[in-house]
């Protein structure tokens, strides 16, 4: 760093989330791009490859061998989010899955102290129910499947837990209070339901602008009744994440989609489990066992139980498997997660720089096989492959 505080790092190849540039040097100023000087001839760093906006991932149940529901502490968010970072995430929503109101409250305040004490990454937090389907509740314990109550709604308005997202299944919670949610400030997806159509068009009407991991535990989209599925095909006002791991959906649903929603419509999330950034290949699940196979998670009682997929790899998948352009996969990976969590739902959804004047400086730096050489948070390098 300079003597004037400025860090200046030169990239061989910059694509800033709309387009590409070369030796391009950004000067950030307290985590901040504070000048983009072309062909600058002064810097303290200088990246080879091609430096991209970081990745966003709004659906992260763990890593590094930690399950948040297990251990929902400051510890385990750091824990999480070091691990996710070797991938290229820079910012995340820890999630906590369908549990007992203490464990809520706990992982709130274990989100409220991480955002105080700026450990990188963390945005808010995920709470993916309680208030779900029995009947498409898939891995989650069905002992804590429940009704809203005002101890939960408590705790999903507090204002001191940054982004907020709460994954619901409407048929379980009204129309009015899916409005008193997003009038204060929630992201409601929906998720894990078994809703008919018209019943999901309420809730988007009511102000739900998610769908969470499409076409996984959810109504689907059949000749006579469209279901959620159809419903989150349809409309221009939502926007879906997606399981690309190559075991949640197959890649020509995934194609089929992504022709379906305008651009935006669709980004990407991880769903992911302990063995992310780790050797772990079984845990405890409630009161399952869950085991990696072939990339797959599977508890003993024969669901899918969340993923062992990152988001590199998700961006990977994108372009081998649906044949997309890098710089589409980037954007399903950092603008369209952003646009959700922004409550900017409405489709379609224009390129746009992530990495200009006035923005933090979080960005991943690729290798020319699209691996991560480096993640960096808000200016400071979190992770780098070559470290020692």
């Amino acid at each position: 760093m300079s003597s004037d505080g400025i860090l200046r790092i030169k990239t061989k190849s910059l694509f800033d989330g709309a387009t590409t540039q070369t030796n391009v040097v950004m000067h950030i100023n307290d985590g901040v791009v504070s000048a983009m000087e072309k062909n600058g001839s002064h810097f303290d760093v200088e990246l080879e490859g091609l430096c991209v906006p970081g990745f966003v991932d709004v659906q992260v149940n763990g890593g590094g061998g930690v399950l948040f529901n297990d251990a929902p502490t400051v510890a385990s968010i750091a824990a999480i989010t070091s691990a996710h970072a070797r991938y290229g995430t820079t910012g995340m929503l820890p999630t906590i899955i369908t549990d007992d109101i203490l464990k809520m409250e706990v992982a709130a305040d274990a989100v409220a102290q991480a955002l105080r004490r700026r450990i990188p990454g963390v945005l808010g937090i995920h709470f993916e129910g309680p208030h779900i389907a029995q009947a498409k509740k898939g891995a989650h314990s069905a002992q804590f499947i429940r009704s809203l109550s005002s101890a939960e709604l408590d705790i999903f308005t507090r204002k001191d837990i940054g982004r907020v997202v709460v994954t619901l299944a409407p048929e379980c919670v009204s129309e009015a209070d899916i409005k008193r949610l997003t009038d204060a400030g929630v992201i409601v997806s929906l998720g894990h339901t078994n809703a008919s159509f018209d019943c999901a068009q309420r809730a988007f009407e009511a102000g739900a602008t998610g769908i969470t991991h499409l076409f996984n535990a959810m109504s689907a989209l059949t000749s006579r009744e469209p279901g959620v599925t159809g419903a989150a095909l349809l409309s221009d006002k939502t926007l879906c994440g997606l399981i690309l791991d190559g075991h949640h959906v197959s890649a020509k649903t995934c194609q089929l989609a992504l022709r379906a929603k305008p651009a935006g419509g669709i980004f990407l999330v991880t769903d992911a489990m302990p063995p992310v950034g780790s050797s772990v290949d079984r845990f405890e699940f409630f009161d399952r066992e869950v085991y990696l196979v072939d990339g797959e998670l599977r508890s003993t009682t024969g669901e899918l139980a969340g993923s062992a997929l990152n988001m590199v790899g998700a961006v990977k998948n994108c372009i081998h498997l649906l044949d997309l352009s890098l710089e589409e996969a980037i954007r399903m990976a950092s603008l369209y997660p952003l646009m959700f969590l922004a409550g900017k739902s409405q489709l379609p959804i224009k390129p746009e720089p992530l990495i200009t004047v006035g923005a933090p400086a979080s960005f991943v730096q690729l290798t020319a096989n699209r691996d991560v050489a480096s993640t960096w948070i808000d200016g400071h390098q979190i992770y780098a492959a070559n470290a020692r």
